[in-house]
């Protein structure tokens, strides 16, 4: 069996498999799928010369258990992009039913085919309070993004399909059309282990990487900009759109205990493991993320149906102590930072709509420098 730390399902190299070093100790699988229970499903939709998409999809509770809420909160380093349920999240600090990331003009669609997915698996759905969180980033370099390519089956076939295990990276899902610092991007995923007591909890990462501007790349704290700065999509004659713009979306996700305030915490850390990619967070990119915990289960029950509540109808929270949070915090920089790096390892390169082209990382040079700076041995 291939090693989930070096290698995807499908023998893609992962940043580790090219000797990257990086902080903290990881899960099994290296992976947000780590978190127990936690399942992700792809939709991939490569077709003719301009049609570059798809859908990811993540059961934070499982496909079996989608209408128990998680604690959960929510950041924006910059707000040029969308996450559904954001209000809700803010108000309650709660979310349930899964989770889509895809392209920007999908975003509504999967919201939508969410909720429809949902009602298609439950007796009687008028009685589930129904608000799922969709995400996007742009991938209109690549793919023909307002060619309504992403349907209702595509969103339910990566809700479907969603499964614990080794995820495969870089353009596959929601993230296929996507380019990160002027490369192949897209999607990305690690995590750490968090020792407690004669115990551990579980950190999981998972990026949707289509941001940052060639110049700006830093790999295991290494600028590597100016040395990779040739074959530079952005700098071609027919592309307008700033270098650094398209957008980031993260989910944070763990089984230790938190409040929604922790949550939103841990989400706030995010930003931290970007910038040791590099980026400087540019004014198009559209930076959200969501940070939820797995713990807890039933506590955060909706109160349906009204009426007179009975004695016993009081929730308890388990929760880790505010002192106690540092660990978390490092492992959810230590792990957005090597899913960002997955993103842009495991890939290849693509071409697409009007003929553009987006290179994938040369892994060999990348190699060579960090060798050269002694940051591989």
């Amino acid at each position: 069996m291939a090693d989930p730390h070096r290698e995807t399902p499908s023998g893609l190299p992962r940043a580790r498999g090219l000797g990257i070093p990086f902080d903290g100790e990881p899960g099994p699988l290296n992976a947000i799928t780590d978190v127990p229970g936690l399942e992700v499903g792809y939709a991939t939709v490569i077709e003719g010369d301009d049609v570059r998409t798809g859908v990811t999809a993540i059961h934070p509770r499982g496909r079996a258990r989608p209408y128990d809420p998680c604690a959960a909160g929510v950041h924006s380093l910059n707000g040029n992009g969308e996450l559904t349920g954001w209000a809700w999240i803010e108000e309650s600090g709660t979310m349930s039913l899964p989770i889509t990331i895809t392209s920007t003009a999908a975003v509504g669609l999967a919201h939508a085919a969410t909720v429809s997915w949902v009602a298609d698996r439950h007796p009687d759905p008028n009685d589930v309070w129904m608000l799922p969180v969709a995400a996007e980033t742009w991938d209109g370099f690549l793919h023909d993004l307002y060619g309504r390519r992403i349907t209702e089956a595509e969103v339910h076939a990566a809700l479907d399909g969603a499964a614990a295990g080794p995820l495969e990276e870089g353009s596959v899902g929601g993230g296929t059309g996507m380019n990160c610092y002027g490369f192949s991007g897209g999607s990305g995923t690690a995590s750490r282990v968090v020792p407690w007591g004669s115990g551990a909890y579980t950190v999981g990462a998972f990026v949707q990487a289509n941001f940052g501007d060639r110049p700006e790349l830093a790999i295991a704290g290494v600028p590597l900009g100016a040395a990779l700065a040739a074959d530079d999509p952005f700098n071609d004659t027919d592309w307008v759109v700033p270098p650094g713009a398209g957008s980031v979306i993260a989910i944070i996700a763990t089984d230790a205990p938190l409040l929604p305030q922790q949550a939103k915490a841990l989400a706030r850390r995010v930003p931290l493991g970007l910038a040791r990619t590099g980026t400087t967070g540019s004014h198009f990119s559209g930076d959200l993320f969501l940070a939820l915990s797995t713990a807890n289960p039933g506590a955060f029950a909706t109160g349906f149906p009204l009426g007179e509540p009975a004695d016993a109808e009081i929730a308890a929270l388990r929760f880790l102590p505010w002192g106690r949070l540092d660990p978390l915090f490092a492992a959810v920089v230590q792990s957005v930072e090597e899913a960002v790096v997955n993103a842009l390892v495991a890939n290849r390169e693509m071409t697409g709509r009007r003929g553009r082209r987006m290179p994938a990382l040369p892994r060999e040079q990348v190699v060579e420098l960090l060798r050269a700076a002694g940051r591989i041995g």
